[in-house]
């Protein structure tokens, strides 16, 4: 059974996962809060399951009181569940909404892995860590991931679902002077309109010569897509713009630069991918774990980070102006993107879920994590 919350973020790997449970003619179900609905058509699971969960959203004692009961009826719902469905292994991804089925799990008895898609150990996570089986990273690097709990820590990346692996193929083939320049531009609900407001004023500002070679994709939301194409379109810059790009994957992998937030599975499929990227992290996150992702990925040569807050019309413009005037290295940051792709995550996550099952033999192997996994994040330049 697999446990994740109904954001992308959870969801991908868990999704991945489960593709490659199937292929091991594993069954699986899949729990998850009120907003995983949504994707229990598409998800390759026998059956979606739904159970109560919340979020600690709130520092008001009488919302926090809140979510606590919803947590325990959520947990008395998924210890009902487990004694009905009688899973061999619980894996959970992340968020407040996995710590009902987890604890109902531990309280049953069965065996849960915790999987961590970024380079910081998440509030529920770290509420769970020292209760569960074994817990499974995607980088090598965790911070406070601690103690005993680097014992049970295995290294197994972030699982990226098959649309990606099928545009994995492809080496980057960077474009030259006078050649068409494909920029991509997304980054969820948030992103998608910070973006909106910073990408375009930037791109204009370019010389001439490099708005006649870019061929921009931008995820937009629905009330910015006019305004967006507008300012495109008086500045003589092709785009396509849509609020969902359904061949995003595709589409990452025949772009030249990406710019978007640094997300857990898009720094996952960046790396996979190959593909060179500008990562402006998600500000105010609780526990800077976009900071922390982008960080790592910068510190390979794989990307440019820059935080949002030094981001400037004129900033921006420079580096993307310099980027495309600078082939090598684009190739260069391509080539330590893919360095830092683990293709073979979901393999990796599906061995240790057999492990826990009793059929395979564990490997004994665990998470290389290092003192420096717990050091403040800093910020590179990239290559």
């Amino acid at each position: 059974m697999l446990a994740a919350g109904g954001t992308a973020g959870h969801l991908f790997p868990a999704f991945a996962l489960a593709q490659e449970l199937g292929r091991r003619g594993i069954s699986v179900d899949l729990v998850t809060d009120m907003r995983g609905d949504r994707y229990g058509a598409g998800f390759p699971a026998r059956t979606v399951y739904q159970v109560p969960a919340a979020t600690f959203a709130s520092r008001s004692p009488v919302a926090a009181a809140r979510t606590v009961f919803t947590l325990g009826r959520g947990t008395l719902s998924a210890h009902g569940l487990m004694g009905r469905v009688k899973p061999a292994t619980v894996v959970g991804f992340g968020g407040y909404p996995t710590i009902p089925p987890l604890t109902a799990a531990r309280l049953r008895g069965i065996p849960t892995i915790l999987h961590e898609q970024n380079a910081v150990l998440g509030r529920a996570n770290r509420l769970l860590s020292k209760g569960v089986s074994a817990i499974a990273t995607s980088f090598a690097k965790v911070r406070l991931l601690e103690g005993a709990l680097r014992d049970k820590a295995r290294l197994t990346g972030n699982p990226v679902r098959d649309a990606v692996l099928q545009s994995a193929g492809r080496l980057y083939a960077a474009s030259r002077d006078g050649e068409p320049f494909r920029l991509l531009v997304f980054g969820g609900s948030q992103g998608a309109r910070f973006f909106s407001d910073a990408v375009p004023p930037a791109l204009v500002r370019l010389p001439d010569a490099l708005k006649r070679r870019l061929h921009v994709t931008q995820q937009c939301r629905e009330e910015d897509l006019e305004r967006v194409q507008d300012r495109y379109e008086d500045h003589g810059i092709t785009a396509d713009l849509a609020t969902f790009f359904k061949d995003l994957p595709e589409r990452m992998a025949s772009s030249h630069l990406v710019i978007g937030r640094a997300g857990a599975s898009s720094v996952a499929e960046l790396a996979v991918l190959g593909v060179p990227s500008v990562l402006v992290p998600l500000p105010h996150a609780l526990d800077n774990d976009q900071l922390q992702n982008a960080t790592q990925l910068a510190e390979a040569g794989a990307c440019w980070a820059v935080e949002q807050r030094t981001l400037t019309e004129t900033g921006l413009a420079e580096l993307v102006a310099r980027l495309m005037s600078s082939p090598e290295d684009l190739e260069m940051a391509a080539a330590a993107a893919r360095s830092q792709g683990r293709a073979d995550a979901a393999a990796r996550l599906a061995d240790l879920v057999e492990e826990l099952m009793g059929l395979r033999v564990p490997s004994g192997v665990r998470n290389p994590a290092s003192e420096r996994a717990n050091e403040p994040a800093r910020l590179s330049g990239g290559p």
